[in-house]
């Protein structure tokens, strides 16, 4: 830390910058590189309905479905919230899904693997079919 290192101190600033998830990710431009891309939601078709079990020391099974994203093909896995919202989502529907709003855009909790959750079908919100308020509506 002499008089002539200043040299030695940016090129160290400039390594430990990557260690910093912000910078990593500002550079990398890792949000563009999620399957949703910049999009906070994407609509997808379910392929098919699933059952997670959690990990330990949780017991249950999650309820998900598999959906492939209309935009670029991608399958994820998206989780149904609410209790018996999955009586409401039957294969090929049309599904809009978002993130869970975990940290770094990761899983939550003891659902691992599960990154995003399902908003709504065939264009009704999961929270109104829930409450009675609308109905599912008939798909051709």
């Amino acid at each position: 830390m002499g008089q002539f290192n200043a040299r030695d101190l940016k090129k160290r600033r400039k390594r430990m910058k990557w260690k910093s998830y912000r910078y990593k990710n500002h550079q990398l431009k890792l949000w563009a590189k999620t399957p949703v891309g910049e999009a906070p939601r994407a609509k997808g078709i379910v392929l098919k309905k699933k059952g997670i079990e959690q990990k330990q020391p949780h017991s249950g099974i999650i309820k998900a479905v598999r959906v492939q994203l209309t935009k670029n093909s991608i399958p994820v896995t998206a989780v149904l919230l609410g209790t018996g919202a999955v009586k409401f989502v039957d294969e090929h529907d049309e599904v809009i899904i978002e993130g869970l709003g975990a940290s770094q855009g990761g899983a939550i909790g003891s659902m691992h693997g599960v990154k995003f959750k399902v908003v709504a079908v065939n264009g009704v919100a999961i929270d109104e079919l829930l409450k009675g308020k609308k109905e599912k509506p008939k798909s051709a």
